[in-house]
């Protein structure tokens, strides 16, 4: 029946346009290993790190920066700034031999938290002459909850060394309870959205991991020029192309890992809520185009295997398609997190939060223009002075 048929071509297209919006981007171990400009290792590099309420994470972002089994040269400085913490962040931090830990300056009118703490702990690193004759001077702004060693990051400012601009890393993302399996399709979302494994180059980048020269990102006015933004990584990626620079995002994949939300189901839903409307908006638009036909697709499928169950289609194409997608899935699941097969069986559960969190986000993001993040409130009004 027309009907029938329709439904077949229209999901299988869907599906061949999934892999096509999911790319294939290249990993950190694929990255050089050599040294460009005279560099060795992480000489040259300042890491900064903004951190609030963080007791739970920060000690493994620096045991791998501070691991002295690891043979790669260290960074010349790690500084995590504390951003009005309430807990031992601080403490813990500092309790690292060659960490510094500094205190956010208070928060001034405009800027949001995390871009406040990066601007503010960059101003403690002095920028080298530009006549010492070596290479770069290299910022690595990390996340908290961002777990990696030595030698994978000087992959990653080794290619920021030999293609310039700014180099991001969407990491693998790492899951222990059974709701963290819910940000299962915002993390393949995520990849599709910022492009980052078309030919055509990432249109947007990942701000758990973030490297640039000194120069570069004074050029674009660094986190002062995204201060206002709530999704400051993709802004700040605009900033790189429209000063003509490269961007360049690369997969973490179990170099570089981080466990987002591990406060509880709160927590994820708000820092989803956070992010995705605004992300969305920042997408091109044929692309977030096929992104929603693919979202539809997925849907159809699960609604295909329900109408086959009650006989108003052939089981044998209901089942089909639902397998089709779960499969899919299940491959796209496993390249950017700690997902089971099982989540992507069940994959309209994670589909219903999805959309759910989705309109939760909409609507706090352009009705409401404000969304919460570790117990602030954050404008989603962007200040463009």
């Amino acid at each position: 029946r027309t009907p029938v048929s329709v439904t077949v071509v229209v999901c299988v297209l869907g599906w061949i346009a999934g892999w096509l919006l999911l790319g294939r981007a290249r990993r950190v171990t694929e990255l050089a290993t050599g040294a460009h400009g005279g560099r060795r290792g992480l000489g040259g590099v300042a890491v900064v790190i903004p951190a609030r309420d963080e007791e739970s994470s920060i000690g493994g972002v620096l045991a791998g920066l501070c691991d002295p089994l690891d043979p790669t040269t260290p960074p010349d400085r790690i500084i995590v700034v504390d951003d009005d913490s309430i807990d031992r962040t601080a403490a813990l931090a500092a309790a690292h031999d060659g960490v510094e830990v500094v205190p956010a300056p208070p928060l001034p009118e405009s800027w949001t938290g995390k871009s406040w703490a990066c601007h503010s702990g960059l101003q403690q690193v002095p920028q080298r002459s530009a006549e010492h004759g070596g290479p770069d001077d290299v910022v690595v702004f990390l996340d908290a909850d961002v777990r990696l060693t030595r030698a994978a990051l000087a992959r990653v400012v080794a290619e920021r060394d030999e293609h310039g601009g700014l180099v991001s890393v969407q990491p693998w993302h790492e899951t222990e309870r059974p709701y963290e399996q819910l940000s299962c399709l915002f993390n393949v979302l995520a990849v599709m959205g910022t492009a980052m494994g078309s030919r055509g180059g990432a249109t947007g980048a990942f701000g758990p991991v973030l490297v640039t020269s000194r120069a570069d990102y004074e050029a674009v006015g660094g986190h002062g020029s995204v201060r206002s933004e709530v999704v400051e990584d993709l802004a700040l990626a605009q900033r790189y192309r429209d000063a003509g620079l490269p961007v360049e995002v690369v997969e973490g994949r179990r170099d570089i890992r981080f466990r987002m939300y591990p406060g509880g189901l709160r927590q994820l839903t708000e820092g989803w809520t956070k992010n995705f409307a605004v992300g969305a908006g920042s997408t091109r638009l044929p692309r977030l185009a096929a992104i929603v036909w693919w979202i539809t697709c997925l849907g159809s499928a699960a609604f295909a295997l329900d109408d086959s169950l009650r006989g108003d289609l052939p089981l044998v194409t209901g089942v089909a398609l639902y397998l089709a997608f779960a499969t899919q899935l299940w491959v796209m699941f496993r390249q950017v997190g700690r997902f089971g097969p099982v989540t992507a069986l069940l994959f309209p559960v994670p589909l219903v939060f999805f959309i759910a969190v989705f309109v939760r986000s909409l609507w706090r993001t352009h009705v409401r223009h404000s969304v919460t993040w570790r117990g602030r409130a954050v404008s989603t009004l962007v200040d463009r002075r």
